[in-house]
C-alpha cells in the first residue's frame, strides 16, 4: 500500500506526524483530496476540518479543525501549517454558541472598519467550528 508522510503543525505544537493513505484539506478554492503521488501543490487553507486516513487503518482516523493556514503537498508528503488546530472531538458546541453570541454583540458595537473585519473573521472561524462540531 502506497503512503505519504502527513504532518500537521500549529503554533503550539506538532499535532500529527505519521504515514497516511489519504487526506482531505479545506483549501481556499475548495476541498482537496490527497493520495500518494499527488502533484506538487501549495495552497492557503480556510477554516474547516482536516481528515486523515492512517496507513494502519482504512477508515478516517483523525479529524482536526483548523482555523486556516497553508498546505504544502508533494508526491511523498503533506505538511499543514495551521493558525489554530483542535481535534473535532474536543469542540464544545455550548461554549462555541456562547462565544458566537458575544462576538455578534461586539460586532454591533464595533466602530472602526478594522474592528469590524477582525470580528467578522472571528465569527467565520466560530461558525466553521460549530459546523465541524455538528458533523
Amino acid at each position: 500500500m502506497k503512503t505519504f508522510q502527513f504532518e500537521l503543525v500549529s503554533p503550539e505544537k506538532k499535532l500529527m506526524s505519521e504515514p497516511a493513505t489519504y487526506a482531505l484539506i479545506p483549501g481556499e478554492e475548495g476541498e482537496c483530496g490527497i493520495l500518494p503521488g499527488h502533484a506538487a501543490l501549495m495552497t492557503s487553507l480556510k477554516p474547516g476540518v482536516v481528515k486523515v486516513r492512517s496507513a494502519n487503518d482504512n477508515s478516517i482516523t483523525q479529524e482536526i479543525f483548523i482555523a486556516g493556514g497553508f498546505a504544502d503537498v508533494t508526491a511523498e508528503s503533506v505538511t499543514v501549517l495551521a493558525e489554530e488546530a483542535v481535534p473535532v472531538s474536543s469542540l464544545d458546541r455550548a461554549a462555541l454558541e456562547s462565544q458566537m453570541s458575544i462576538l455578534r454583540e461586539d460586532l454591533k458595537l464595533a466602530v472602526g472598519v478594522a474592528d469590524q473585519h477582525r470580528l467578522q473573521a472571528q465569527i467565520a472561524v466560530v461558525n466553521a467550528k460549530l459546523a465541524a462540531a455538528r458533523a
